[in-house]
């Protein structure tokens, strides 16, 4: 008898609970909510600190001289060492998602991404996005969204730019579909939008000792292919906390609850935790490639699951010199992560050009090395 009066007490409170998650909640935008031309401010700025560059090289331990040492960073020409260009990404990244990808079912692309200006310890960055194309699927369930997003630094500068497409599930399956519009992309970022994100340096002052390789960027060859030997295995706290780390909301990478009844029955990575675990298994090979000048183009070929074992190998594409800078160099690199085999057979496509079995990532960079 007590516990009749606080059941329907109880039960009012969940109906005005209900509402008001219907009314102030994000759900998240469905494929018709986008529109060409949007732009979207992205929420919850984000302070950089040295604490999150500690838990990032906990994460992945990358072991680039330039950011793990303040000391060698400023002998060759930088104000300290600079945050890991991924790093800096991935927190760009992560205010987009909310707004753009809550409701994705897969990530499809990069194009066109440029590292702009150095990020530091104490930087603040937030994101914009214009959305630059968007393009209904033949089955009317999903669209793909093409975005344009932009980090800027407290100062207002633009520090990195990038385009991303995504396939989003529509809200209603008979909402018309708005005018398919595909923006053209360039295949590669040119030579001289390079490097920007590299004061002048001192190619004498940069010890390769400390830097753990005598390779620099006239020591590589158009068409060699380096196996970065060394493999991780992914765990499950792992790729949470660095979910979390960049303030991603992505269902499928951190709820068990919805994803439990998805196709795979079980959280899938975020693509990024790949890019950055292969960007520090290629320290073995590059580990002079100090800086990401560019991402020209890049895939998320297949899922990649708690317990994978990830590899990687990279071929060099093609070289270029950096207009007015003989300090530096660029390589175009095709970065290649595989999972749960080495990389002895540096294996990518098959004969039929389908991409061969464990193939989890192909990313197409423009690194930058001293000279």
């Amino acid at each position: 008898m007590q516990n009749a009066k606080p059941s329907r007490l109880n039960n009012r409170s969940c109906i005005k609970i209900e509402e008001m998650k219907a009314s102030k909640t994000n759900p998240g935008n469905y494929f018709e909510d986008f529109k060409f031309g949007q732009v979207l401010t992205h929420a919850t700025p984000r302070t950089l600190t040295e604490g999150d560059v500690a838990l990032y090289l906990s994460l992945y331990g990358p072991r680039f001289a330039v950011q793990s040492s303040n000391a060698f960073a400023g002998a060759i020409g930088y104000q300290q060492a600079p945050v890991d260009d991924l790093l800096a990404f991935h927190i760009v990244f992560g205010k987009t998602v909310p707004d753009i990808s809550l409701n994705a079912i897969a990530n499809l692309g990069y194009a066109d991404g440029r590292f702009i200006k150095p990020v530091f310890p104490g930087d603040t960055l937030s994101t914009t996005s214009e959305v630059i194309g968007l393009k209904e699927n033949s089955n009317g369930e999903t669209g793909t969204v093409y975005v344009r997003s932009t980090g800027r630094n407290q100062s207002g500068e633009v520090v990195l730019e990038y385009t991303r497409w995504v396939m989003v599930r529509k809200r209603d399956k008979g909402a018309p579909a708005p005018q398919a519009i595909v923006p053209d992309l360039p295949a590669t970022v040119t030579p001289e939008n390079l490097g920007k994100a590299v004061p002048k340096i001192d190619p004498k002052a940069y010890d390769n000792a400390l830097a753990g390789s005598p390779f620099r960027w006239q020591d590589y060859e158009i068409g060699e292919r380096i196996d970065h030997v060394d493999g991780m295995t992914l765990e499950e706290a792992e790729h949470q906390m660095a979910t979390r780390l960049y303030q991603n909301t992505a269902k499928v990478h951190f709820n068990q609850h919805t994803e439990s009844k998805g196709r795979f029955g079980k959280r899938i990575i975020y693509g990024g935790v790949i890019i950055s675990l292969a960007r520090a298994l290629s320290f073995n090979g590059l580990a002079n490639a100090f800086h990401i000048a560019a991402i020209n183009a890049g895939r998320h070929v297949a899922p990649c699951f708690a317990g994978d074992t990830v590899y990687a190998w990279s071929e060099i594409l093609d070289k270029a010199e950096i207009p007015g800078r003989q300090d530096i160099g660029a390589l175009r690199t095709r970065l290649v992560a595989v999972k749960n085999q080495d990389c002895e057979a540096l294996p990518y496509k098959s004969e039929d050009g389908k991409y061969a079995d464990g193939v989890i990532l192909d990313l197409d960079l423009w690194l930058v090395l001293p000279r």
